[in-house]
C-alpha cells in the first residue's frame, strides 16, 4: 500500500485514540479498539459469504461514522464510544493492509490479496 494511504489511516487511528481520551474512556475500551470488531470474523464459520458480510459490517468506516454521529446527535456516550472504536479499528486494519472482504474468501480484500505485495 502506498505510504500516503498508510499515513492517512494512521492519522485516523490516532484521531480515534484522541477521541477516546477526550471522552475519558476507561482503559479496557482501548483494548476493544484493538480486537473488539474482529469478533465479526466468526461469520466465516457460516461460510465465505456470511463471513464477508459480517466482517464488512464491523469494518466499514461509513458504519463507524454513522454510529458515531448517531451517538453525538443523541448525546449517547456509548454509541459515541462504539462509533470511535469501529472507525479506529477499521483504520488500524487498513494500515496493516487488511481491507473489506470479498465473498471469495478472507484473504481477498478491496486492497488486494492479503499476503501478496505489489
Amino acid at each position: 500500500m502506498k505510504i500516503a494511504l498508510k499515513l492517512e489511516e494512521l492519522g485516523i487511528l490516532l484521531l480515534a485514540i484522541a477521541g477516546l481520551y477526550y471522552l475519558q474512556a476507561t482503559w479496557w475500551v482501548y483494548l476493544i479498539l484493538v480486537l473488539g470488531p474482529d469478533i465479526s470474523m466468526l461469520g466465516y464459520l457460516a461460510g465465505n459469504k456470511v463471513g464477508a458480510y459480517s466482517y464488512n459490517l464491523f469494518h466499514h468506516k461509513g458504519v463507524g461514522v454513522l454510529v458515531l454521529l448517531a451517538g453525538w446527535y443523541s448525546h449517547n456516550y456509548w454509541l459515541q464510544i462504539f462509533g470511535i472504536v469501529l472507525l479506529g479499528h477499521s483504520s488500524m486494519d487498513r494500515f496493516f493492509g487488511y481491507g473489506l472482504k470479498y465473498e471469495q474468501g478472507f484473504k481477498f480484500t478491496h486492497l488486494g490479496e492479503i499476503g501478496k505485495e505489489k
